[in-house]
């Protein structure tokens, strides 16, 4: 049984392979124009990269969107979890550079905060417990910011490209022709009633509530499978002056197994812009953190580590603490449909949304970008559905989704839906997590993967997982 699972995760190498392909720091190439307009549902990271794909290949580039108002100063109100912590993991920063070069650069000079390669300003806590947290090996600068601030900068990137067009609207239907998409409806702002712009290509980048399924299946299509898994997620974020007589750390994050009885927890803390430190608070199910400010010091010194109590108690805080539920991790499995329209994709969200915890979304979205470009400098049929695209965004949701759920399995509040190979693969994946607290070279590896640099299948590797093993022997004082 063990040999045909192990077998199998290697034969699945080739996912690994092209996850690496996707993930290419290289500047596209190439690029022809093969249509007169492309329409992207959604202005947010998603959207906006999808867009910025897009205006190499098309004559006119529409995004619709809701809320066109300037992000800087705040999250947007289709944003409701803009206002929480948000990491843009290595593999994001990566995807921004290739499509937007220098955009570290003029990120960097309006603010954007980038820790010590050496990880002197970092910590990393399980436990209680500080543990071993070396910085990915890169030659990028990690880029720190709030949500608001980084998507700011995306899209006024993207909507200084000449081609690219900027339109408020609510997205209100798909028109077709056949079998293909020919264009959206939707409602401008200040109206009531629906338009249409014709398209040769439209993007759905909705997000978790995206109505696309709804779209498909009323016009006589096959809705995509939907995967769950209930997480039962609650946050709570505020925002507060930096300070460095209470504290010099730029990054934290600490991390509460529920083992023996602990409820699980994860908390972090982050030096963004303005000179400021936006520090989360979270847990699952009944543990839910709330708008209280005293309440939410008292957790902070409580359930985390000294510097969060630090922070909490002699910090100013700025503005409120702001609260956030999510139910549940979601993918739409569309690569599993024998039935696709042409002229038809979906990214973000819109096709699988995890738990933020990890910190997969916007990096996940960005490698979504990199899939549509892939696909449209392929030459492709566009009267045909583009289920090359969707093959290829089913590798990267495969990675996200692996990790996170993974992880999530081990709540005592979720129970399932438990993958095939489960249980090797949580024997050799602990074997690896429990190496990584004291081995440099396994922590290393598995950080590649948690960043989004590699495929979750790398750690599959013979050599790694011996490895591991080999550490975990070891008598403790020679691990330490």
């Amino acid at each position: 049984m063990s040999a045909r699972v192990f077998e199998e995760v290697r034969v699945r190498l080739s996912s690994a392979q092209l996850f690496q392909q996707i993930a290419s720091p290289r500047p596209p190439s190439g690029s022809r124009v093969l249509m007169r307009r492309a329409v992207v549902l959604g202005g947010s990271i998603a959207g906006l990269m999808a867009a910025r794909v897009l205006s190499d290949h098309a004559d006119e580039v529409l995004v619709v969107e809701r809320d066109v108002s300037d992000v800087d100063d705040g999250p947007r109100a289709g944003v409701p979890q803009g206002s929480q912590v948000h990491a843009l993991l290595p593999a994001g920063a990566v995807q921004l550079e290739r499509w937007f070069p220098g955009f570290a650069e003029e990120a960097i000079a309006g603010g954007a905060v980038v820790p010590p390669k050496d990880g002197s300003r970092d910590g990393f806590y399980l436990n209680g417990q500080p543990r071993l947290a070396p910085p990915v090996a890169q030659d990028w600068p990690v880029l720190i910011t709030t949500r608001p601030y980084l998507e700011a900068k995306v899209r006024h990137r993207t909507l200084a490209v000449d081609n690219v067009r900027l339109v408020a609207g609510r997205a209100d239907g798909l028109v077709f022709d056949g079998a293909r998409v020919a264009g959206v409806r939707y409602v401008p702002e200040g109206g009531t009633e629906a338009v249409t712009a014709t398209a040769d290509f439209v993007v759905d980048a909705m997000g978790r509530s995206s109505r696309m399924s709804d779209w498909l299946e009323s016009a006589g299509w096959p809705r995509p499978p939907m995967r769950r898994m209930p997480i039962k997620l609650n946050y709570a974020t505020a925002m507060f002056a930096y300070d460095e007589a209470i504290s010099d750390q730029w990054s934290v994050i600490a991390q509460v197994s529920p083992d023996d009885g602990r409820p699980a927890r994860i908390g972090g803390v982050l030096r963004v812009e303005g000179d400021r430190w936006i520090m989360l608070i979270a847990g699952y199910g009944d543990d839910r953190p709330g708008r209280d400010a005293a309440d939410y010091v008292a957790r902070c010194r409580d359930d985390f580590p000294a510097v969060f109590g630090d922070i909490a108690e002699r910090g100013r805080m700025l503005g409120d603490v702001v609260t956030y539920h999510q139910a549940d991790s979601r993918r739409r499995d569309f690569h599993e449909l024998d039935r696709l329209p042409a002229g038809l994709a979906v990214a973000g969200d819109a096709i699988a949304s995890f738990n933020p915890v990890y910190g997969q979304g916007m990096t996940s979205a960005a490698l979504h970008a990199s899939c549509l470009s892939t696909y449209l400098r392929s030459d492709p049929r566009l009267d045909e559905p583009a289920r090359a695209y969707f093959d290829r965004v089913a590798v990267v949701v495969d990675a996200a989704w692996q990790v996170s759920t993974f992880a999530d399995l081990e709540l005592p509040h979720v129970d399932g839906p438990y993958p095939r190979g489960y249980r090797l693969i949580r024997w050799f994946s602990g074997q690896v997590f429990k190496a990584s607290m004291t081995d440099a070279v396994t922590n290393d590896r598995l950080a590649r993967i948690t960043t989004m640099l590699a495929h979750p299948q790398q750690l599959a590797r013979p050599s790694t997982i011996l490895r591991a093993v080999r550490v975990n022997l070891l008598p403790a004082t020679t691990r330490r």
